[in-house]
């Protein structure tokens, strides 16, 4: 194939979800109410969350941050598939077959569901049916593909073994899922969205949850210090931003990835498609008023901890490559998901002591079908006390002890950023280009510099204001991340996303050290 120069690329990282549908404009919260369900979140879980317990005659709000529908759900793959990596075998080894079998009819059933719920409400979203495979070019995969091959289709999967694929690829093994879908995650929310806002159903944007006070209902405190009381409280907020209980912040860990959309020469064939190796790779279309828009994906590493992340949008453009002549580099963008300990997501009481406080987070590369899953188990235990799933998605689950090794690596590593991001030895020069951040110490205090085009200096105390990690420098979004629970912050130090509920400090020390920084320039 052609090879795309790709050195410099034309535009900053932009999503195309985003960038081909308009912003939301709901209210945001200025009075202090009273509801049946407060639900923390305007992305795919909390809106689903919404739409499905509205029909239970429940009077609900759901309170975001920014504007529904930008956070992860507008940065995803969006493949609705029950496909979610050789995970069916892992299942059924670690946890036992009986919740492997749960795992899987949840996410079956959750594929069907999204096609029902699009149906029924006319949401016009690019929905289209597709085959999802995961191949492998590496021998030592084989006889995993054969295991999964398996496993699925005892547990009900329409799952079958392949030697090759309709793409240019040369593969050692092969797995196909019929009757996949992939669709437009933001045109879907945002018409669901406009079907659920009413009298009964209330969406509050730019309306940030700070607190919860637990009485006789919860009590929620919104950055204007607004109440809202609610008997149910359901955290869909992607990473937990509440540590009083759970411990999630130890057993949560979140993992960057990548997206370029090109247009190519090549006509795509059709379908979806990941690898079960590193460095991952994985493959989607998207029909566009533009034309056909090829989204290419993979290279992960945990947030915070690329020294150059520029380097993971080459790669993907490096691997395009041998597939496609690439005629444009039209979109790239990232996403961030979190990793649970054993690979399923948390979606339930948040714990046991909290009858009526819920949790959906953990879904790690695989939201699609994982969020209307939480939305329905969500359902059934506020309104029925119980789910046919809920035993393994549990936030409790006891099964969690078999991935002791993994949180203690986890952990060791949350400690080890945590201290060197103290102890480490900084540059004390100023030496700072247009369009380039960097962490300086200058008489002994750690700061955030960025410097924009029209040669403003931005300086922040890198100090994440979540639980006291230190931020890294995110060259390719521009933003300051944190290497231990995955906070991001713009160059001025506003949320870009939690856990953290608190911007940027700017202290007197950091200003007296920016009128040095101007006199020295």
């Amino acid at each position: 194939m052609g090879i795309y120069n790709h050195n410099n690329f034309k535009k900053r990282p932009e999503s195309y979800w985003l960038a081909s549908t308009s912003d939301t404009d709901y209210p945001t919260l200025h009075q202090d109410i009273e509801v049946d369900l407060a639900i923390i979140g305007g992305g795919l879980v909390g809106i689903s969350c919404a739409y499905l317990l509205g029909k239970e005659g429940l009077k609900i709000a759901v309170i975001e941050a920014s504007r529904i529908c930008k956070g992860t759900t507008a940065h995803t793959t969006a493949k609705i598939t029950s496909q979610h990596g050789l995970i069916y075998n892992k299942i059924q080894s670690n946890l036992g077959n009986e919740l492997a079998q749960q795992y899987a009819e949840a996410n079956e059933f959750a594929i069907g569901e999204i096609r029902r719920i699009i149906q029924i409400n006319g949401i016009d979203c690019d929905y289209i049916a597709q085959p999802a495979f995961i191949y492998t070019q590496d021998e030592k995969y084989i006889e995993k593909i054969r295991n999964e091959v398996k496993v699925t289709s005892d547990l009900g999967i329409k799952a079958s073994y392949v030697n090759n694929l309709p793409l240019p690829i040369d593969i050692k093994a092969g797995i196909k899922f019929d009757n996949q879908a992939q669709f437009h995650p933001r045109k879907y929310i945002l018409g669901l969205a406009a079907n659920i806002h009413n009298d009964d159903v209330k969406i509050f944007e730019n309306t940030r949850v700070v607190d919860i006070e637990e009485d006789r209902n919860y009590i929620l405190t919104t950055d204007k210090g607004k109440k809202v009381r609610s008997k149910n409280v359901i955290i869909a907020s992607h990473y937990p931003f509440y540590n009083k209980h759970g411990g999630y912040f130890t057993r949560l860990y979140p993992e960057k990835s990548y997206i370029v959309g090109i247009k190519a020469k090549e006509k795509y064939p059709g379908g979806m498609y990941i690898n079960a190796e590193d460095p991952a790779r994985s493959l989607r279309h998207q029909n566009t008023d533009d034309g056909e828009l090829i989204l290419v994906v993979g290279e992960h590493h945990k947030t915070g901890q690329s020294e150059n992340t520029n380097k993971h949008y080459r790669a993907l453009l490096d691997f395009a490559n041998t597939l496609f002549t690439i005629e444009d580099i039209s979109y790239r963008w990232s996403t961030q998901d979190c990793m649970t300990l054993d690979g399923v997501p948390y979606v339930g009481n948040f714990t046991t002591n909290t009858p009526n406080l819920y949790v959906a987070t953990g879904f790690g590369k695989w939201g699609m079908t994982n969020s209307m899953v939480s939305a329905i188990v969500l359902r059934d235990l506020i309104v029925e006390g119980q789910s046919p799933w809920q035993d393994v998605y549990n936030p409790s689950r006891k099964t969690i002890i078999a991935s002791a090794k993994n949180f203690l690596v986890q952990n060791f590593n949350v400690a080890e950023q945590l201290i060197e991001g103290k102890l480490e030895s900084l540059p004390k020069n100023i030496d700072i280009e247009p369009g380039e951040g960097k962490i300086l110490k200058i008489d002994g205090k750690r700061i955030g510099v960025f410097q924009d085009e029209e040669g403003t200096l931005h300086i922040i105390n890198t100090t994440c204001t979540h639980m006291g990690c230190e931020l890294n420098w995110n060259s390719a979004e521009r933003s300051w991340d944190c290497p231990c629970h995955g906070s991001r912050f713009t160059y001025k130090g506003d949320i870009i996303e939690g856990p953290a509920v608190e911007s940027l400090k700017t202290d007197k020390d950091v200003n007296t050290i920016q009128k040095l920084f101007k006199d020295d320039f």
